[in-house]
């Protein structure tokens, strides 16, 4: 279960953003507090430990990661809990996590994918475990991204063993790929906070197989249900579009909100969906989906079905036109309904929603007024 990509880089760079909420259940390595994000390195092995590939890392991996750390940013690697890795190119950490891990923490190592390719059958509640016990042991805290695939439901066990854990197969960059694996995540939302977050996949921003809207949406539910924000595409040959998806501060900002509650599906009419989920400073995000071929609908939710108490008046705010709604554009509803009409644009899956005279796109923050109705 692996997929390859052209211009994929061998380093991950990560950026860590405090949280005040761990859960109690969690890891516990200090790591993971919001989702991680990032852009997806060689081994070899000598006397049963991993070297680097000394032709494309002359200098060595510490001295690789000592620069990425001098820029601020954090170094990733990836290995599998199987005798090799899903390439079937590198060696695999099983039976030598203790000697993976150790030479992780000497290379400055600060996040580890770790894959679930070539394993010797054991189950993945055995051989995942390992690998925590042998980075605890380390003297360096790693963040532990487990890539197990979904198999046996790591969501229900995996917050005292990772920090992230694949709650589902690989993508692919189409867009029932992407909703597939977005509806799987969504069933395990209880189960996902501070110190551990449920993995629907890497992005596919940017590889060319969905329409620009369609990345729109692909990225809202990614950053709506706190998943892990990992670049998927080769960042050398990112095109406009896809850089200004990938770098919306305010989208981000709802991924990285410091409350850390993934957003739910909370309302559904045939191919028309309400996600809604609550944000720190008593804010709440919702997102309007139309993931069918029609391209009028309407939609109506109620403040009950988001979380907001009736005769409560809010402010709304577009995210992707980043922008709040005018004076007479503040929201109220003494009985909480509210019917939007959605368009569809350019042939692609994404509804944008109207509001009044103006196009809005489908993803606001909604703010509580100071003042009820």
């Amino acid at each position: 279960m692996v997929k390859k990509k052209q211009g994929l880089r061998f380093v991950i760079f990560f950026a860590y953003i405090a949280a005040s909420w761990i859960r109690v259940e969690s890891l516990r390595n200090g790591l993971g507090l919001t989702p991680q994000m990032g852009d997806l390195p060689n081994k070899g092995e000598k006397n049963g430990y991993l070297r680097g590939n000394e032709s494309t890392f002359p200098s060595g991996i510490k001295a690789l990661a000592d620069y990425i750390h001098s820029k601020g940013l954090k170094f990733g690697i990836y290995s599998s809990a199987g005798t090799r890795t899903c390439s079937n190119r590198m060696p695999g950490s099983l039976g030598y996590e203790r000697k993976d891990a150790k030479t992780f923490a000497s290379w400055g190592v600060d996040y580890l994918k770790y894959d679930n390719c070539y394993t010797d059958g054991s189950p993945e509640k055995t051989r995942f475990p390992i690998m925590t016990q042998a980075l605890r042991a380390s003297g360096r805290n790693i963040f532990y991204s487990m890539c197990e695939w979904g198999n046996q439901e790591p969501a229900k066990w995996g917050s005292g063993v990772g920090n992230s854990w694949r709650t589902t197969g690989d993508i692919n960059d189409q867009w029932s790929s992407m909703l597939r694996n977005i509806d799987i995540n969504d069933a395990y939302a209880n189960y996902a906070g501070p110190g551990g977050w449920n993995d629907p996949d890497m992005l596919e921003v940017g590889n060319g197989g969905m329409t620009y809207n369609e990345y729109v949406v692909h990225f809202s539910l990614w950053a709506i249900s706190k998943a892990p924000l990992i670049i998927g595409c080769d960042v050398i040959n990112l095109n406009k579009e896809a850089f200004d998806i990938l770098t919306n501060r305010e989208v981000i900002a709802i991924n990285q909100d410091s409350l850390g509650v993934q957003a739910k599906k909370v309302k559904k009419n045939g191919d028309l969906e309400v996600w809604a989920g609550p944000l720190s400073q008593g804010k709440k995000v919702v997102l309007l989906l139309n993931r069918g071929s029609a391209r009028y609908g309407l939609i109506t939710f109620g403040w009950n079905d988001i979380g907001i108490s009736p005769k409560t008046a809010v402010v709304l705010r577009d995210v992707w036109k980043m922008k709040c709604s005018l004076e007479h554009d503040v929201l109220a509803w003494e009985n909480a309904d509210l019917t939007i009409d959605m368009a569809r644009f350019h042939s692609s899956a994404t509804c944008i929603p109207v509001l009044y005279p103006w196009l809005c796109p489908h993803l606001y923050i909604l703010t509580r007024c100071l003042f009820p109705i």
